[in-house]
């Protein structure tokens, strides 16, 4: 028999292929498992912020107001030809607070209704006011004053001749 170049590689590759066929096979490593997840805790959501809302303060009266909307000199009388403040104080905050001031005369005739939307963050004043150049008629009226549709104030005043 005539040996090849190649027989002993051959005769080693043999003799690998015999020895892994009878040799103890190893065992396959055991699959790895993820641990199970925590069980959930119930958890409440946080709770959601609360809107602060738009609360009644004061309201004032006069012929004036300053820079800051607010009423320079409290008043209950005016002369027919005055402009007729109201300054309506208001503290919290609200993304959107309606106010309404409605003015009307002695007989309860609708003078004027006016509303305004404020978006405050804290103290706020608002202002209304009426005014009639040729001048209002003497006598009693009235002005009240709605946050989001509710009655919070009611202010009385006269308005008569200077003597």
């Amino acid at each position: 028999m005539k040996i090849t170049p190649f027989a002993p590689a051959l005769l080693v590759l043999g003799i690998a292929v015999g020895l892994s066929a009878c040799g103890k096979k190893e065992e396959a490593p055991a699959p790895v498992v993820a641990p199970a997840p925590a069980p959930a805790v119930e958890t409440a959501p946080p709770p959601a912020p609360v809107a602060e809302a738009v609360t009644f303060s004061r309201l004032s009266l006069g012929n004036a107001v300053d820079a800051n909307q607010a009423v320079t000199a409290p008043a209950t009388t005016f002369a027919p030809t005055d402009t007729v403040y109201a300054a309506v104080e208001t503290t919290g905050a609200a993304p959107n607070a309606a106010i309404v001031a409605r003015w009307t005369y002695s007989d309860g005739q609708l003078v004027d209704e006016t509303s305004q939307s404020i978006a405050p963050d804290g103290a706020a004043t608002t202002t209304f006011h009426i005014a009639k150049p040729d001048g209002f008629p003497e006598g009693s009226y009235k002005v009240d004053i709605m946050i989001d549709g509710a009655p919070v104030a009611s202010q009385s005043f006269e308005v008569k001749a200077p003597m």
